[in-house]
């Protein structure tokens, strides 16, 4: 009898003061206001961006209409200007740069994860971790006094020996070395994104269960297998996202493709030719742009870029979004 009111005595529903509740509701209310304002000023910064590029770029769009996106002409003198090859330039380089930064950063992530031995996985995640820290200028002057000189003398002309009598790639890898260009541009763009596309994909490889991958290698497969059938799948999501993110900091790069890619504004079917992508063209000569026209039409690239970038980033959401649709239909 007294142990049947003990346990109803525990079933009772617990009156909460009202004090306390007229509390939580108030941080309820505090927090929904603070980051309801938090996305809205994310939203109205990002509209006045939009805004004010717009704005400068009103007196080029007005002078070159659409030409603007096909012309090659760029002179400050005759106030003619054309975005092709800085536009060209900046996929071009940024495309390097991934053929590069992917493969490398994908196994520097398999690596960590599957293969390092534990004494070493702290201080190899660290040392790449800092590859994101170091200044872009710093990038920018390891890759004019050492890596250009380097691929001057010992890969441009292995390239174009190699690949001289190859029809296309004899266009692509054309001669004279120069050191600076498109190619150097985009070695050092696939440095710099390395780190955030393997510390993405580390984190994402590490939280593919323990029992999947014990369970593959518990039916005989080996660690290639395991990371092929099993890690890839299971983390592609937070890999796109990863590559997506790399793109996105090789796309908008400026100081270290300043001082290796040549500045010059032309279209080369060479990479190894001097180039110019659309940032290092307005860090190069924004603050020498007299005139209205110069000025805006060095806002417009800019404009380009943002538009540029943010087709990027829509196209890597709907990708995500088609790999997620994807793996719950075969769930």
């Amino acid at each position: 009898m007294n142990s049947s009111a003990h346990v109803a005595s525990y079933s009772d529903p617990v009156e909460i003061p009202a004090s306390i509740l007229r509390r939580n509701n108030m941080w309820d209310a505090l927090l929904r206001n603070a980051t309801r304002t938090a996305a809205l000023t994310v939203l109205v910064l990002l509209g006045g961006v939009i805004a004010s590029l717009v704005q400068g770029s009103v007196p080029a769009i007005k002078a070159f209409g659409f030409g603007f996106l096909t012309s090659s002409s760029w002179n400050p003198v005759t106030e003619k200007f054309g975005a092709l090859p800085a536009i060209y330039g900046t996929l071009v380089t940024s495309i390097i740069a991934m053929v590069i930064g992917v493969p490398v950063s994908l196994g520097i992530a398999v690596f960590i994860t599957e293969l390092c031995p534990p004494r070493l996985k702290r201080p190899i995640s660290t040392a790449i971790e800092l590859l994101a820290g170091v200044p872009s200028i710093i990038y920018g002057i390891w890759g004019l006094f050492v890596l250009a000189p380097f691929l001057q003398e010992h890969v441009q002309p292995i390239l174009i020996a190699l690949f001289g009598h190859v029809p296309l790639f004899n266009m692509i890898f054309a001669g004279p070395p120069y050191g600076i260009g498109v190619l150097t541009a985009g070695v050092i763009l696939s440095v710099m994104v390395l780190p955030y596309i393997t510390s993405v994909s580390r984190d994402v490889f590490e939280t593919v269960p323990t029992v999947l991958k014990e369970s593959a290698y518990g039916l005989g497969c080996t660690t290639w297998e395991v990371v092929r059938n099993i890690v890839l799948p299971y983390a592609r999501t937070g890999v796109v996202g990863g590559v997506m993110l790399g793109l996105g900091r090789a796309l908008g790069e400026t100081m270290a493709v300043t001082f290796v890619i040549g500045n010059a504004h032309k279209i080369a079917s060479s990479i190894l030719a001097p180039g110019t992508t659309i940032s290092a063209s307005i860090a190069n000569e924004f603050t020498e742009a007299e005139g209205d026209l110069y000025s805006s039409a060095l806002i417009e690239l800019g404009l380009i870029l943002f538009v540029i970038t943010f087709v990027v980033l829509a196209c890597a959401r709907m990708m995500l979004a088609r790999v997620e649709a994807r793996s719950g239909s075969r769930v």
